[in-house]
């Protein structure tokens, strides 16, 4: 009877493990900062496991992407208040596509202000209904979409912003186009900590099609010779400058091969298959190589 009940006891914890990893919440990165990072449920209605981060200063938070709707957004924020009750007084978008922008409209009417790139902003407000009317194309229902508005960024910058949230110096920087036109990546120098957007996907296949190449690859580069011990990128684990370099070589190889092989051909599938031989072997999101063999190599043909 006694090892029964010992049997159970381990069953049962050893579930509520389970079930504490498959809903992972907020990690700890220093006193002060936290993110999601790895999560391995890549659904649409998850938001495509992508990344979003605080930083707490004396003075209030920051939010650092906001997920795909406002139910993801209201998720967030649950577990943003199981670590603060400091008032959130921005928010900033490394980048204004669906899965880490869609749930602004949830911050926002709490009063904080929305950031990101003049770029960016410009792409949200020209693109934002779209994506709403089209939430389907993307694998979500309604009922994941329910209560989600477009909130656009209130105040946008070109190349570099500091916020001081009271003792804790953030820096928003954008080097060049990227993963899009205006991402943006926030620097903590005290804590040595990057939040880098989808500049960097780590063991994810990464969006490719809105990409600039050669801007991607600068500033890949630019983030290379920072100070940074620590980097969360949009999708994927935590990660270090070792994940950055491979990212990059992720990009020149798959622009050199998929460029070689749409020449011969338009079928995209054996395109896929014959990148998936060469490329990095990378554990999730598969399916987005031959997304981006469509969307940016045979789109025109």
């Amino acid at each position: 009877m006694k090892k029964y009940a010992v049997l159970t006891a381990l069953t049962l914890a050893f579930t509520l493990l389970l079930a504490q990893a498959a809903c992972a919440e907020l990690t700890k990165f220093a006193d002060n900062v936290y993110s999601y990072v790895g999560s391995k449920d890549a659904s649409p209605s998850h938001s495509f496991a992508a990344n979003a981060g605080i930083v707490i200063g004396k003075d209030g938070v920051l939010v650092i992407d906001t997920l795909i709707s406002a139910k993801e957004g209201q998720r967030f924020l649950a577990d943003i208040r199981k670590v603060t009750d400091k008032p959130i007084r921005y928010v900033v978008n490394t980048h204004t596509h669906l899965d880490h922008a869609l749930g602004n409209c949830v911050f926002a009417k709490l009063g904080a202000t929305v950031i990101s790139h003049e770029a960016d902003r410009t792409y949200l407000a020209t693109n934002g209904a779209g994506l709403l009317q089209r939430a389907a194309n993307y694998g979500l229902k309604p009922e994941d979409m329910a209560g989600t508005e477009i909130a656009l960024p209130t105040l946008a910058f070109s190349d570099e912003m500091l916020l001081d949230l009271g003792g804790e110096e953030v820096r928003l920087i954008r080097t060049a186009p990227s993963h899009t036109a205006g991402s943006l990546v926030v620097y903590l120098p005290a804590e040595k900590i990057l939040f880098a957007g989808d500049v960097l996907f780590t063991d994810f296949h990464p969006f490719l099609a809105d990409g600039d190449f050669s801007g991607w690859i600068r500033t890949i580069d630019a983030l290379l010779a920072m100070d940074v011990n620590k980097v969360v990128p949009g999708h994927g684990p935590l990660s270090g400058k070792k994940d950055l370099r491979e990212m990059k070589e992720y990009i020149q190889l798959f622009d050199k091969k998929a460029t070689e092989l749409a020449a011969k051909t338009s079928d995209a599938d054996a395109i896929s298959a014959e990148l998936l031989k060469t490329l990095p072997k990378r554990t999730m999101a598969e399916w987005m190589v031959t997304y981006n063999v469509k969307s940016r190599y045979l789109a025109k043909k």
